[in-house]
């Protein structure tokens, strides 16, 4: 008797990066001229973030996906929507899915606003901004979220994490605590210290993708 062996697909991962975003072109200049600031070990760090090195850390048993976003220092939603189609059209049922940042403010407004034939499994949104920032740091402009679209998001995952560190300076704490009151079914990991979780390490999130597979 012969054995056919069946071949497992592996479990993808998509992760949507962060970005930046302006209510308009003189305000993306000057973030330009002077408020970013070019730092060759800077631009070295930043490739020893978790958001990068995630696959690594993940097992053979997954594929890791992180699509370049268009233009992330000058983000539009239309431009993002047309690129993470793209990305849908490669993805599998029961794929994972992680916005961090402006990645997971895109993920939530696309997701309340569109249908996909995806089915997504887990869906992780890490410091996500829910509104404009009340010290005018920074509008979310076109990746502005429509509230009340935002329940629908249970519809299109079978489970949500949200994850949100108390000391972020850059997404306040009160975006996190109104996300679980929309998405009050919402798992949540809630840490101290890890401001807007740019550090190089997550193993609490590597160790619930394992564990959850």
């Amino acid at each position: 008797m012969s054995y056919v062996r069946i071949k497992k697909h592996k479990k993808q991962v998509i992760l949507i990066h962060g970005g930046e975003t302006f209510d308009s072109y003189g305000k993306y200049l000057t973030f330009l001229k002077d408020i970013a600031v070019f730092d060759p070990q800077k631009e070295l760090d930043k490739n020893k973030r978790w958001s990068r090195s995630l696959g690594d850390k993940l097992s053979n048993n997954f594929e890791f996906i992180r699509p370049t976003m268009p233009n992330k220092y000058n983000a539009k939603y239309t431009e993002w929507k047309i690129w993470f189609e793209k990305v849908l059209n490669y993805a599998k049922d029961n794929f994972i899915l992680i916005g961090h940042s402006l990645g997971g403010t895109f993920l939530i407004k696309y997701l309340s606003e569109n249908e996909i034939d995806k089915k997504i499994e887990r869906l992780f949104l890490v410091s996500s901004a829910l509104n404009d920032s009340k010290s005018g740091e920074y509008q979310l402009d076109t990746f502005a979220i429509n509230k009340s679209l935002v329940a629908s998001l249970t519809q299109k995952a079978d489970e949500i994490v949200l994850i949100h560190s108390k000391n972020d300076t850059v997404v306040p704490f009160e975006d996190f605590e109104e996300l679980t009151q929309l998405l009050p079914d919402a798992n949540t990991m809630i840490f101290n210290d890890r401001g807007h979780f740019l550090q190089n390490e997550f193993p609490e999130l590597v160790e619930y993708i394992k564990r959850k597979v």
